[in-house]
């Protein structure tokens, strides 16, 4: 595998391409705020779902074996333990239970485990294999969201969060494994698994363009000036110290394949994810402290993502 930057650099382009498209189709109104609610609703209620069943099904990377183990339980391990070490930041930088403590944690151990990974595993391993280990390692992300996650934000246990477990990525994992597991995988008809396939692929460019609108919006409203160390310390925390600890687990962690080890590698890059913006909102937290974290990270990722995932790789692969 080619590790140079230029090569890394240039599978993690096209995703900024496409978050810049969101922003400008945004500003010029194009992209309207009107149209989020619905678009969202199809990207995961529609789009995400075949993307499941056409990476998933007759994946032999997950016909059995540890990742239908090992993939969720780090993906859970992963972003509980970013909400400790994030809270741990965020009282060496000095913020306080009712003024963004919180908030602060949730929203840096929350990575974007969706959108902006899925296709730069696609760009640079270039198989159904490592891409299929994602997506069911962002399924111990869920459940560690809205479990440990909302449990840490809200200040309190809110059973009704753990409903948002059981959503259609999950049924179509859950269907697509069972096709596996009954030896169908090779008989799905071309005229099921072609549309399957062309809808799945909807999933990336207009998630995130979905995710660049949003940037564009928290830009207009919040800027990053007037509470520096929330940005400066989400960098360090989510950009710095998270990604070392990432790559320590997938160069150390014994009795994990190959595909997963890489898979941690390209979450170790990624900025903080935005949907917590609108958790924030919901639960109690503090939304200024939530976009904040979201636009630093998102913005300086431009520049560590490369970085970061060669570092990684070099690690794992050497």
């Amino acid at each position: 595998m080619d590790l140079s930057f230029s090569t890394i650099l240039g599978a993690a382009a096209p995703v900024f391409v496409l978050l810049g498209m969101g922003f400008g189709l945004r500003r010029i109104h194009v992209l309207t705020e009107e149209a989020d609610a619905s678009l969202l609703k199809l990207v995961i209620r529609v789009f995400y779902p075949c993307l499941f069943l056409d990476y998933i099904i007759g994946n032999p990377a997950l016909k059995g074996g540890s990742n239908l183990i090992a993939a969720p339980s780090i993906g859970f391990i992963t972003t509980a333990g970013g909400f400790v070490v994030a809270f741990l930041v965020a009282r060496l930088i000095g913020l306080k239970r009712g003024k963004g403590l919180r908030t602060f944690s949730f929203c840096n151990g929350i990575y974007n485990y969706g959108f902006i990974p899925i296709p730069v595993v696609l760009a640079l391993f270039g198989d159904r294999e490592t891409l299929g280990v994602l997506l069911v390692h962002n399924v111990g992300v869920e459940v560690a969201l809205w479990s440990v996650g909302i449990t840490l934000l809200a200040g309190q246990f809110e059973a009704k969060a753990l409903k948002k477990i059981i959503n259609p990525p999950l049924i179509a994992l859950i269907v697509a494994l069972s096709i596996n597991f009954t030896g169908l995988d090779g008989s799905v008809p071309e005229w099921v698994a072609n549309p399957v396939s062309l809808l799945g692929a909807c999933t990336i460019p207009i998630g995130i363009m979905l995710a660049g609108a949003s940037v564009a919006d928290l830009l207009t409203s919040q800027g990053l000036i007037e509470m520096p160390k929330i940005g400066l310390g989400s960098i360090g925390v989510r950009l710095g110290l998270l990604p070392v600890l990432f790559i320590l687990l997938a160069a150390f962690l014994p009795k994990i394949s190959m595909e997963l080890r890489q898979v941690i590698i390209i979450q170790a890059a990624m900025p903080a994810g935005i949907m917590p913006i609108v958790l924030s909102r919901h639960y109690g937290g503090d939304a200024s402290v939530a976009v904040r974290v979201v636009i630093a990270t998102t913005l300086a990722s431009v520049v560590t993502m490369p970085l970061w995932i060669q570092l990684g790789l070099r690690v794992v692969l050497n």
